[in-house]
């Protein structure tokens, strides 16, 4: 299967650099998969994983990511996240602080427009939370 860049970045670190074969992107109208020879697509993230499959070790690598945007170019995929950790790596900890930080977020927001959009990425990271079961271990498993 053809190959295509793809990086990986949030305000604290760069994550991921590397060729891929495929990711499936958290879009906020949607998942979607993006390939080699994607047409160009610029998009915001809602709260959710970034799944990675192919490239040097071949193996799938997930991220959850908490907002941001992804842009598909002719040279590859980069996605600029908000924030952003290793699927290994959450665990309940991480994501009641992310919710915690989501409800403030909603609490303190006027009515109208900013509102409604800390709502509905409060609702998504509520999905994600009920999509993952978390482990005795301390760690996230898929279902």
């Amino acid at each position: 299967m053809a190959t295509f860049h793809f990086e990986l970045v949030s305000p604290e670190k760069q994550l991921f650099i590397g060729e891929v074969e495929d990711v499936i992107v958290p879009g906020s109208e949607g998942q979607f998969t993006v390939l080699a020879n994607h047409a160009p697509v610029m998009t915001t993230l809602r709260p959710g994983l970034v799944i990675m499959k192919g490239g040097s070790s071949g193996a799938a690598k997930s991220m959850f990511v908490r907002g941001g945007f992804a842009e598909v170019a002719p040279t590859g995929l980069t996605i600029l996240a908000e924030y952003a950790i290793p699927l290994e790596e959450l665990n309940e900890l991480h994501l009641a602080a992310e919710i915690k930080h989501l409800e403030e977020e909603a609490a303190s927001a006027s009515e109208g427009e900013a509102k409604r959009i800390a709502t509905e990425r409060l609702n998504q990271l509520n999905e994600v939370k009920a999509t993952l079961r978390l482990g005795s271990s301390g760690g996230a498993e898929r279902h």
